[in-house]
Order: C-alpha cells, then sequence, then structure tokens
C-alpha cells in the first residue's frame, strides 16, 4: 500500500500518470445454495453492510476519485479513512502557524552568501532535508545545462589624438568605470570577498571599440525614431536605460542594426518620488536609490524561447541533442552598469547630436539624470571620444538542480504545482527571488503541520524549488518539457511566487479562469496593514489582475503545457523606497530597513500562498470560473479590434502623461509606428477590412464558449451546494454516486480548459510558445500580449496571416465549448 507522502513517481514515456497500486482483491462469489428465510435475510443484510464498507474504495479504484464530503463539504476523502482535518481547520492551520519571525530566518539563511544558478546545491540539499522534516517527501531533480559565468570586463572612456609621426590616433583613458558596487558597512552582504561580479547572463564575449548612441530605452520604436533620424547605429555602441522591456530584447534589436555593443544602466528617474534630486537620501541612509547600484540579469531573447537554448522543446539530460544558440542569445557583447558609472559617458554626448527633447514626448519621460549635468543628447560621439567595452565569459555545461517535494492525494490524476526559484544574480536576493523563497517554505511548514494532524489532500500538491530562473527560466522549463505528458494529462494548477515581498502593493497576474479562488483566497487572510480591524488582504487590494506575460517560472506552464498559472507577490510602487533589482542592496539588510523590517508583509503573503493552494487542492468541486475565462476572452477581441481601428484611423496624438508606463512600453514596442495610418491598398484579397469582419466570427464563437461555460459553473455551483450541506442522505448510495460521478466529470472539463487553447504549431516564428491566447509580447519579454498572433500580424500588416490566425483562434475557442458542453 502506498504511504500518504511516497514520492511522485513521474513517467515522463506515458501519456497518463501510473495510478497507485492500491487496488482491492474481491474473491470470487461461490455459487448460492438453498437457504432458510432467515439465512437469507442476514445474508442480505450483512451483503449490504460490506457493500457499503466496500463501495469508497470500489469506486475509487473503479473511477480513480471518490469525492465524499462530510458536513460543510469538508470531510477527508475517501471512506474508511476519513480525514481528520476539514477546510475550516486546514485554513486555520494555513493562518496560524506561518510565523514572520522564521520567515525572516529563512530569509536570512537564503541571503548569507551567493547561489548563482549551478553553484547552489548545499542549499538545494538544506532546502530538501528541512521539507522531508516537516513530512514532505522530496528528491533533487538534475538538469545539464548550458549558462555561463563572467570572467572579466572593462568599460572606459577614450580620447583619441593623432600622432605627429603617421597621423594615427592614439587614445588616453578619460574615465574608466569601476563596474563594481560600493561596500556599505551596516550591509554585510554588500562587502563579501566573493561576492557575484557585474554582468549578463547569455552575454557574448568580446573587445569593441567605438563612439556611442543613447537609445533612450532601448524599445523598438526607439530605434525607429534614430532611424527615422538618420542616426548612425551601424558599427557604434549603444547606450540604453534599462525598464519597460526585457533587456535581452534591447540588446537584440541593437544587435540586428549592426550595433557592436550594448551598456545597461539604471535611471533614478524611473523610480517615482523616492529620488536625490528630490532630496530623498539614498540607500543605506535613506530610501532612494545606490548610485552605484547595478542590475544584473539575463540578455536571453526570452520572447523566442525560455529554457535551456540547446535544447529547446525537451528536456537538458546529459545525453540530450544539442542544437546552435545564436538566435536565441546574442552575439554582441553588453555590460550592465551602475548611472554613477554612466553619468561620465551620458555627459560625453553633451552638444553631440539632437537631444531627447528634439524627438518626442517617449524620450523624455522620466529622464532623472538632468540635475547631474546630463542633457542627454543623441551623439552619436565623434570619432575621436569612443567606449571601449570588454567582456569575457565562460560558457559550459553544468548540472543545475530543482527540489521537488510531494503531497500525495488520493485523486491520483489530479495535481496542482506550487513553485518559487531559489536561485540569484547576488549574495542577496532578499526581495528576488529569496522572499518567494521564505514564503514557500513558511507556506510548507504549515502543510507539514496539517499532516500531522491527519490532513490529506483530494489532489496531490507538487511543491518547487527551481534552479536556473534568472538566466531564462530554465530550471522549470526544462522540468515541463520532462513532464509534459503526465503534467498535461494530471496538472489542474500552477501557483508562483517569484518575488512574494519587495513592498506592499499585491499585485496578481493569471489566467483569468482562476480569478475567483484568488477573490476567495485574498478574503480568507487579514491584511499586514490593519488599517481597521478584520481588514483581509482583498479588503486593500486594488482587485486588478493582469494577463499572463513571461519573466518568471510560470511562463513554460502557461505558454507551453496550457495549464492556467498565478503569479502572486507583494510589489512596490512609485512611492514607496526603491527596491535594487538584481543588485548586491537587494539584500537581507535591505529588506530588514527598508522592504519589510517586521517581516509581516511575508508571513502574510505564506498565509496567502498556502491558503490560495488549499482551496484549489482540497475543495470537492476545483474553485474555477469557466465564464470569467469566455468573458476576458471576448474582451480580448475587443483589444485586438481597438488596435487595429487605431491603426486604420490614427489617434491625432496619444500624450505620454494619459498612459501608464505599461500602456507606454506597450506601444513603444510595437513594430508598426501607430502615427501613420495603416495601408489599405493591397492587391490580396485579405484586407485591413476583410480582417475586421472576420473578427465577428470570434464573437458568434465566443457566444458558444460563453453559453457552455455559465452552464457549466452553474452545475458547478449546485454540486458545491451539495456538497457543502451534506444533502445526500448516507443511505442513499446511487444518488451519492451519481453526485460524485457529476464532480468528476466537472471537475474534468475545468482541468482540460486551458489545454483547449494550445496550437501544436505554435505561434510565428517561435513555435515553442503553443498558446494561442498568452504569450509574452514579441517586443516587449514582460508583459503579455493577447492574441499574439492577431496582434503580430495586425504589427506587419499581413492581413492574410491574420485572417489565418482567425480560423486558427476560432477552432479553439469551439474545441474549448465543445469540451465543456453538458
Amino acid at each position: 500500500m502506498e504511504s500518504e507522502n511516497e514520492p511522485l513517481k513521474m513517467n515522463k514515456t506515458q501519456s497518463v500518470h501510473p495510478f497507485p497500486d492500491n487496488y482491492i482483491y474481491v474473491p470470487p462469489r461461490p455459487r448460492p445454495q438453498p437457504r432458510s428465510v432467515l439465512r437469507r435475510f442476514c445474508t442480505i443484510a450483512l451483503a449490504s453492510t460490506l457493500i457499503w464498507t466496500l463501495i469508497a474504495p470500489l469506486g475509487s479504484i473503479l473511477s480513480g476519485n471518490w469525492y465524499i464530503s462530510g458536513r460543510d463539504g469538508q470531510d477527508g476523502q475517501t471512506w474508511p479513512g476519513r480525514n481528520q482535518v476539514d477546510q475550516d481547520e486546514l485554513r486555520q492551520i494555513l493562518r496560524d502557524v506561518p510565523s514572520s519571525e522564521s520567515a525572516m530566518q529563512w530569509s536570512r539563511y537564503y541571503t548569507s552568501g551567493p547561489h548563482l544558478a549551478g553553484k547552489n546545491y548545499s542549499q538545494a540539499l538544506s532546502t530538501k532535508q528541512k521539507w522531508e522534516e516537516w513530512g514532505i517527501k522530496s528528491e533533487i531533480n538534475e538538469y545539464v545545462v548550458y549558462i555561463n559565468y563572467p570572467l572579466n570586463h572593462r568599460l572606459a572612456l577614450l580620447k583619441g589624438k593623432e600622432k605627429e609621426q603617421d597621423g594615427e590616433k592614439e587614445y588616453e583613458v578619460t574615465y574608466e568605470a569601476s563596474l563594481v558596487e560600493d561596500v556599505i558597512e551596516e550591509d554585510p552582504t554588500s562587502g563579501l570577498a566573493n561576492s557575484v561580479p557585474t554582468f549578463h547572463g547569455y552575454s557574448a564575449s568580446g573587445n569593441v571599440t567605438a563612439p556611442v548612441v543613447y537609445v533612450n530605452y532601448g524599445t523598438y520604436q526607439d530605434f525607429e525614431d534614430l532611424l527615422a533620424a538618420n542616426i548612425t547605429l551601424k558599427g557604434k555602441i549603444a547606450i540604453a536605460r534599462y525598464g519597460g522591456i526585457f533587456r535581452g530584447l534591447k540588446v537584440k534589436r541593437a544587435q540586428e542594426l549592426g550595433m557592436i555593443g550594448v551598456i545597461l544602466y539604471s535611471d533614478p528617474g524611473d523610480d517615482g518620488e523616492v529620488t536625490d534630486e528630490k532630496g530623498v537620501p539614498t540607500y543605506p541612509e535613506g530610501p532612494a536609490r545606490q548610485p552605484s547600484s547595478v542590475q544584473r540579469g539575463s540578455t536571453q531573447f526570452l520572447s523566442v524561447a525560455p529554457g535551456d537554448p540547446t535544447t529547446p522543446g525537451y528536456p537538458s539530460k546529459p545525453e540530450a541533442p544539442r542544437r546552435p544558440v545564436e538566435t536565441a542569445t546574442p552575439s554582441i557583447p553588453s555590460l550592465p552598469i551602475s548611472y554613477a558609472d554612466a553619468l561620465p559617458i551620458l555627459k560625453a554626448l553633451n552638444g553631440h547630436g539632437p537631444k531627447a527633447k528634439d524627438f518626442n514626448q517617449w524620450w523624455t519621460r522620466n529622464t532623472g539624470l538632468g540635475y547631474k549635468g546630463v542633457e542627454y543628447n543623441i551623439g552619436p560621439t565623434p570619432d575621436d571620444v569612443v567606449v571601449n567595452l570588454y567582456n569575457e565569459q565562460e560558457y559550459v555545461y553544468t548540472p543545475i538542480w530543482n527540489v521537488i517535494g510531494v503531497i500525495n492525494g488520493t485523486i491520483p490524476d489530479e495535481v496542482v504545482v506550487v513553485g518559487n526559484h531559489r536561485d540569484a544574480w547576488v549574495a542577496g536576493g532578499a526581495g528576488d527571488p529569496n522572499s518567494g523563497s521564505a514564503v514557500l517554505n513558511e507556506a510548507m511548514r504549515a502543510f507539514g503541520e496539517a499532516l500531522k494532524r491527519g490532513w490529506k489532500p483530494r489532489r496531490t500538491v507538487v511543491f518547487a524549488s527551481w534552479d536556473g530562473e534568472e538566466y531564462g527560466l530554465v530550471g522549470s522549463t526544462e522540468w515541463v518539457e520532462e513532464y509534459l505528458p503526465w503534467l498535461k494529462h494530471a496538472s489542474v494548477a500552477y501557483v508562483n511566487t517569484d518575488v512574494g515581498v519587495r513592498g506592499k502593493r499585491l499585485a496578481v497576474a493569471a489566467s483569468p479562469i482562476l480569478n475567483k479562488v484568488i477573490y476567495t483566497a485574498t478574503s480568507l487572510v487579514g491584511s499586514a496593514n490593519q488599517t481597521r480591524p478584520g481588514q483581509t488582504v482583498y479588503d486593500l487590494w486594488d482587485k486588478k489582475i493582469k494577463t499572463m506575460g513571461s519573466g518568471s517560472d510560470f511562463t513554460a506552464f502557461q505558454d507551453f503545457a496550457g495549464i492556467p498559472s498565478i503569479d502572486i507577490g507583494f510589489d512596490n510602487d512609485r512611492d514607496s523606497p526603491v527596491y535594487h533589482y538584481h543588485s548586491n542592496y537587494d539584500s537581507f539588510h535591505w529588506m530588514q530597513k527598508f522592504g519589510d523590517p517586521d517581516f509581516l508583509y511575508h508571513r502574510t503573503m505564506a498565509q496567502v500562498l498556502g491558503i490560495l493552494v488549499a482551496e484549489i487542492a482540497n475543495l470537492p468541486v476545483i474553485p474555477f470560473g469557466a465564464e470569467d475565462y469566455a468573458k476576458a476572452l471576448a474582451e480580448y477581441v475587443h483589444k485586438v479590434e481597438d488596435k487595429l481601428d487605431a491603426y486604420l484611423i490614427p489617434p491625432a496624438e496619444v500624450l505620454s502623461a494619459s498612459v501608464t508606463d505599461e500602456e507606454m512600453f506597450e506601444l513603444r514596442s510595437s513594430t508598426r509606428n501607430i502615427s501613420s495610418p495603416v495601408s489599405v491598398s493591397t492587391t490580396s484579397k485579405h484586407t485591413p477590412k476583410t480582417f475586421r469582419k472576420s473578427l465577428t466570427r470570434l464573437h458568434e464563437a465566443l457566444q458558444t464558449l460563453t453559453y457552455h461555460a455559465y452552464h457549466l459553473d452553474l452545475l458547478a455551483d449546485e454540486l458545491r451546494h451539495i456538497s457543502e450541506n451534506d444533502e445526500i442522505p448516507w443511505w442513499d448510495l446511487p444518488r451519492k454516486i451519481r453526485h460524485h460521478c457529476a464532480v468528476r466529470k466537472a471537475n474534468t472539463k475545468y482541468k482540460y480548459l486551458e489545454r483547449s487553447f494550445l496550437y501544436e504549431e505554435g505561434l510565428d516564428n517561435r513555435p515553442w510558445f503553443k498558446h494561442v491566447v498568452f504569450a509574452p509580447g514579441l517586443w516587449t519579454g514582460y508583459s503579455g500580449a493577447v492574441f499574439p498572433g492577431l496582434m503580430e500580424s495586425i504589427d506587419q500588416e499581413d492581413w492574410t496571416n491574420a485572417e489565418r490566425w482567425v480560423d486558427i483562434i476560432e477552432s479553439r475557442i469551439l474545441n474549448a465549448a465543445r469540451g465543456i458542453e453538458a
């Protein structure tokens, strides 16, 4: 008989996860013999008792499931052997056990030293051991992946002068960038001897010298503005500010336009109201940005495909075939620097080329170094004012280690996965990712306490501490690719917390099918900031749930495997202490002084995470909302129509002040200039107008989906009501069995709904992404694009391809409708 917490055996070669070997042998019934009336009566009575005793486990064997509920629908699973912890008691455990003190200790442990991907086995082992102490069977899952480590670097500003003898130029160094962050005495991990140098993951090695050009945020439209102004880019080095879009896409576009190197810096203008210019002291004295802070990070082309770039679509096992990486990683060198190191280079541009204000409003938004003497000239610098950029990286194949823990449920083919990544670019990582690590551990400690009290979930819960996320979601992607058949068959949802806490504002992104359970979970947890008694996280939240993009470990689950996903954490805003992203100052000291001094938000997030997982894993009827999904899809079609209408008749002007930063970067990442109208002249039978008309087919298909989604949710509510109120008498076995079968059927429809939107051929020119509804924006990387096939066709003015995607999406919507119809 399988023990309650035996490690889950994931069979990557089968499409169905093998059921546990818990069958019951029933011997053949002997041929009946004549009996007296009394004996017949006793036999029938005894048989009835035996049937009642055996029907639950027998039903479990026959159907793979047994949805039996006690009062409030919250007793255990199979009977006999009922659960000793009901749902209300489980929720209370998940609220009571997490503590701020324990979360603080986890934060201190994970941030005490460097833990780059492939260099943190001791943390993996310690994490596994702790999980097992809590009664959660765990194992370490290894892949051999292609990543880089820094060897050497240099960035210098040079001034040339001609030699008298031969007229050739010789250069003298006018500024040598430090490329290190200041050691701060009161922040211990900022001065470790083995601290991680400033570098970019997947950056190319190289030694280049050239004039420099300021390219603003390095968005697609920023580069289009430069080309329109006849700024020479080929053979030059770009200096771009961080922000808005994934850093690797800034490098990608510069490379495509013939630039030979990229420098990235953090401009304090993006820090809102908390800046040195506005009189706010800098870290560590105050919450403003430390001038020497540097944002490390990956420059992989994340919107093309995440994971190990040498094994796209399949796991990076030692024997796996390896592919070239040229289409997935840069071929030009890049370096991250602080704004202190950027100042001399930006000032060297003063007086050369047009100024940012000569372009458009998007170039002057959030410029924050004018008070330091930067005029934001574009350049290029003269030929005798150049930058030398030297970057030396070591590329290796190295093991990385995911830690996987399992609490087996009674339903073997319904699984909830919850994860956080463990690796960081720095010794710290108190916000990213180890606030999430502390949160996950505290939630798991609470689940461990529930296990001690006799709880067992209906659905299997898999916990993951991923490695290699920072380089390109590597650990989680390889794991999903390895166990894809089983995950597609069994997985109900994936819950992700990356940055669990870096501020006080709840931030959520999720598939719309999960909206209801998110509202429920947040309403069951008291807020960390009790401005009035009884206030919940839900009460203080703005209720905004973003669409799924990329940039964290949910990507492979949502966009590749079609598993509905959530990403949740407390974020900062423009009035919060500046969060030093991927910097040495994302440290335990910063968290304790500015981020979450009492670790109250860590405790609160652990409570939210635990209850969120428990609601999905333990309730008889999966708490999803199919109608929410259908309504969201209709809104997404309207967004496509709005984009097309704006292109057919461009607005006179989109004012910078009228849009959010996220909207701005979505506009600026378009591959087409929105200020000029779409060309309607075409020799093809497909035109913008025929495409506009074709979109009505999607609305019609969504009406069908909405109808069936409404009735599925209605049925689920009825089944939920029956379970919660224990309406079926104990002796009415036929009705109980019909009820349990109906719950099973409804849950299966919910489980597979998201998978209905997968398209096996994938998106245009990035076939790894299979979801027709959600994907990272092609030139944003982080933020989510809806119906990317349609949006990108509009940008490219490819109306034939747009019509093709209408056909594909319509077929997926109708497929989803068929999957959930009564």
